[in-house]
């Protein structure tokens, strides 16, 4: 699976069930979910979870250009994501799809694609910021994650590789364009893995 397919699919297009008793109280969602936020802007993004029922629900208003998705309670691991407000349609988009069955990355993306080039669905024609944290746990009391590793992706709609000089496949630490000329050309910077600790 692509890398940014699986990020999204794992993160924002997650739109299955949670039961009562695994979501975890709005505080400890809003908590965890800015993790991903540059930290001046954590205070003041907007928050989506979920709710008891384990719908996608907003948990937050925000008040700056951050939106931020909470864990989710039904998937292994913790994996929370921030992106700038004006990708919200393009990402709740994603999550409506999801949540109709469509939960394969082509199939999604192709069909945001083409809505955004006809003109149905809004994207920034200028670069917006996602950046997703991933590790083994959250701690709500101490704010800390477990081996936490951020990633970042800039979308940069119909970029190519021409048009940025960057390369068409990644390595740890190089910037590169996924899914170039596109409405969803983004380019990705995953910093290299810091080694394990030893046991």
């Amino acid at each position: 699976m692509k890398m940014s397919g699986c990020m999204v699919g794992m993160l924002f297009l997650v739109a299955s069930a949670a039961s009562a008793q695994s979501v975890p109280p709005p505080a400890t969602q809003i908590a965890g979910a800015v993790q991903a936020a540059p930290e001046d802007r954590r205070a003041g993004a907007k928050v989506v979870g979920w709710d008891a029922a384990g719908k996608i629900v907003t948990l937050r208003e925000g008040t700056n250009d951050q939106v931020c998705v909470a864990d989710n309670p039904k998937a292994e691991g913790f994996n929370v994501a921030c992106y700038h407000k004006e990708l919200d349609p393009f990402m709740a988009r994603g999550r409506e799809l999801t949540a109709q069955g469509i939960t394969e990355d082509q199939e999604r993306d192709g069909t945001r694609w083409k809505e955004i080039d006809a003109g149905k669905l809004a994207m920034p024609k200028e670069a917006r910021t996602l950046a997703v944290t991933t590790g083994k746990s959250f701690d709500s009391v101490t704010g800390e994650v477990a081996e936490a590793y951020t990633r970042w992706v800039l979308y940069v709609p119909h970029a190519t590789g021409a048009s940025t000089g960057l390369p068409l496949k990644g390595a740890p630490g190089v910037p590169w364009l996924m899914d170039p000329g596109t409405a969803g050309a983004h380019i990705m910077i995953s910093p290299a893995r810091p080694a394990a600790p030893r046991q």
